[in-house]
């Protein structure tokens, strides 16, 4: 039974097998992949089918890929383009109409890609050349043919070795070089060499043996002092003209970029649907595809596959026992946002609670509690606003925006909490730099008290209580998990704790805190009752863990207390976060003041005022990091450790059906 408001249950799956000819299977495939409702899984029974076929498909698909990711390597940066066709109509076309429009496109810019290429290659070459050669000019006076000239009885080369091997060089070719010059270069020699042309192999393989290699220099009729008076300009024009096809490249590319990123979907798309066929496998005439799809549309998927697959056969039944399906969680909507703290967690399996309310209201009321500024409770929405999609590949993904929504449903938790506090960044408007007037911005006034000098300590006892209902609600879901699943232990213990509880936190209120609402013989029953509480828990420890159990039991007892007190972290960070921001408020108000005192007149206001804002805009937006920071792992580590684990295990898979992703656009990097 499911509590949308409480607790949930996952979307109910059903398994469903469609079965259609060899000749229909592409067809059944595209229209579940358009469907998008079933997750594929590989049966045991089925095997490859047509797998020459497909992965001949798939390598066409891979290599036009290749070229609209090539054409797309040339935009210039990060933007959002428009798709102005719908990608789902242009996937229905053939693949080869697909193919031809990418060749099209990609067959128009190759040329100039090899020109690029070529370029590139030349303007590496040529600064390479004039980078070794430059200190071989003041040793010689040769023409670029005579430095790489091979002839019938001799050759000569300019080699680029590691500085410290040249020596090692010149001893293992020995008499084979006839004449050398060397320079160095940073942590490389540069050696011209003559020697004979029957020796040029052996001298080549020594140099390539020691790190080395022959520069590739064109034989022209050029002096070395001439190519390199005139290399620079050489280069320049090469990169010119590099530059003007690169900007033709990028205009071309520019002017169709809606369609070339469309292509690049339904290629994406289809590279995905050859992957599933993979997945698929056929008798002698028949494919069968497998996988689990959500209740409430099977209705749809199964109307869609009669409508466009004349031959095709849909099976659907409900889990086996032993199956597992997929998890596809569906709460009200100003739940899903929490889905993501769970998601951090683990799904819940099939069968298994969602948890997500309750996560929902504990994650934003805690995170709302360590909060409670009004001013910084704005700050972190402008901050989720306008700051936080800087630091995410895709701004526009599903799980960024719902963690927004999250933020931005905890800070306005902390917006209330500020304005019922009436706390502006700690004291400012009442206090700090304005000085104490007397007045008050809360709306409850007896709720600032928990963050001024007159009453804090209550904020603490309030958040202990907060943390006693917290891991109680936890232990509660799970004694009601032992009682569906029979299991004695949990059962035992989780009664034990309760017991346990009832009688021990009366009695520690009536006697160490002083208050005497119970009766001498009320609370004398329920030190007598306690005991059977403890034994309770006892029994339990030996039933889980057997021999243990006369040990580990005292863990429960010290867990139940460990857990409460360590909610004790909500009026710590509160009170830290108005604290701190009271202090910055003093340090900003002191330095207005002495300076303003210290320097008569108009300059020293004007440099107090100055500094103070300053100080003021310095320490607040790191107070709002920190609390922010805070409060966000501080609430998920209460959600996860003092309350899930007591009654909930995770492991779940996620739903992730076969479809095709439609977006409005696509940022590209």
């Amino acid at each position: 039974m499911s509590f949308p408001l409480i607790l949930n249950s996952p979307e109910s799956m059903l398994r469903m097998r469609v079965v259609t000819t060899k000749d229909r299977s592409e067809k059944a495939l595209k229209t579940i992949h358009r469907v998008g409702a079933l997750h594929v899984e590989q049966s045991e029974e089925l095997r490859p089918a047509d797998r020459e076929a497909i992965e001949e498909a798939s390598n066409r698909v891979g290599q036009s890929l290749r070229f609209i990711n090539e054409i797309l390597s040339y935009v210039p940066e990060k933007q959002k383009v428009n798709l102005r066709d719908d990608p789902k109509k242009s996937y229905l076309r053939p693949l080869e109409e697909i193919e031809t429009d990418v060749r099209v496109l990609y067959d128009r810019l190759s040329d100039l890609y090899t020109k690029v290429a070529g370029l590139q290659d030349e303007i590496e070459r040529l600064t390479q050349d004039k980078h070794y050669l430059q200190p071989l000019s003041t040793q010689i006076d040769l023409t670029l043919a005579d430095l790489s000239f091979t002839g019938t009885s001799l050759f000569s080369r300019v080699f680029v070795l590691p500085a410290e091997l040249l020596q090692t060089f010149l001893t293992k070719c020995g008499d084979g070089l006839l004449h050398n010059l060397s320079a160095t270069v940073e942590n490389e020699a540069v050696l011209y060499v003559v020697a004979r042309t029957s020796s040029m192999k052996e001298i080549e393989a020594a140099a390539s043996e020691l790190g080395g290699r022959a520069l590739e220099i064109v034989p022209e009729d050029l002096t070395l002092d001439h190519f390199l008076g005139v290399v620079q300009s050489m280069v320049d024009g090469l990169e010119k003209e590099l530059q003007a096809i690169t900007l033709e490249i990028k205009t071309h590319t520019k002017d169709r970029l809606a369609e070339i990123v469309l292509l690049r979907e339904v290629l994406s798309a289809e590279h995905d649907r050859l992957s599933v066929l993979g997945k698929a496998s056929e008798a002698q005439y028949v494919t069968l595809i497998e996988g689990w799809i959500p209740e409430a549309t099977v209705e749809e998927a199964v109307l869609q596959l009669n409508e466009e697959v004349d031959i095709v056969f849909n099976e659907v039944r409900e889990p086996a026992q032993h199956e597992e399906p997929p998890t596809k969680l569906r709460n009200m909507k100003p739940f899903k946002p929490f889905e993501v703290v769970l998601g951090l967690f683990g799904l819940p399996r099939y069968r298994e609670w969602d948890p997500t309310p309750l996560i929902a209201y504990s994650f934003a009321l805690f995170f709302g509690l360590m909060l409670g500024d009004v001013l910084y409770a704005l700050g972190l929405l402008l901050a989720a606003k306008f700051i936080l999609p800087f630091f995410v590949d895709d701004p526009e993904s599903d799980g960024f925006k719902q963690f927004k929504k999250l933020i931005y449903i905890s800070s306005t938790v902390g917006l209330i909490i500020g304005l019922l506090t009436g706390t502006y960044l700690g004291d400012f408007l009442v206090g700090g730099v304005f000085g104490d007037d007397g007045t008050s911005l809360a709306l409850v006034e007896s709720a600032r008290q928990f963050l001024t000098d007159v009453d804090p300590i209550m904020f603490i006892v309030i958040s202990l209580g907060l943390g006693l209902i917290h891991v109680n609600i936890g232990h509660l879901l799970g004694l009601i998990r032992g009682i569906k699943e029979k299991d004695k232990g949990t059962i035992l213990n989780r009664i034990g704790l309760f017991v346990f509880e009832g009688c021990a936190i009366p009695v520690l209120l009536s006697g160490l805190l002083g208050m005497n609402f119970l009766s001498n013989s009320l609370s004398s029953l329920l030190i007598y009752i306690m005991p059977v509480g403890i034994l309770m828990i006892i029994i339990s420890a030996f039933l889980n863990m057997g021999v243990l159990g006369a040990i580990f039991w005292l863990f429960d007892l010290t867990g139940v207390l460990g857990d409460v007190m360590s909610y004790s972290r909500l009026a710590g960070v509160g009170l830290a976060t108005f604290y701190l921001a009271q202090s910055f408020n003093m340090l900003a108000s002191w330095i207005a003041d002495t300076l303003s005192s210290a320097i008569p007149g108009m300059i020293g206001l004007v440099l107090g005022v100055f500094l103070a804002i300053l100080i003021l805009l310095f320490a607040h937006l790191l107070n709002l990091a920190l609390s922010g920071l805070a409060a966000f792992i501080h609430s998920l580590r209460l959600c996860f450790v003092e309350f899930l684990f007591k009654f909930y295990e995770a492991g779940g898979r996620q739903y992730e059906p076969f479809c095709f992703k439609s977006r409005a656009f696509v940022v590209l990097r």
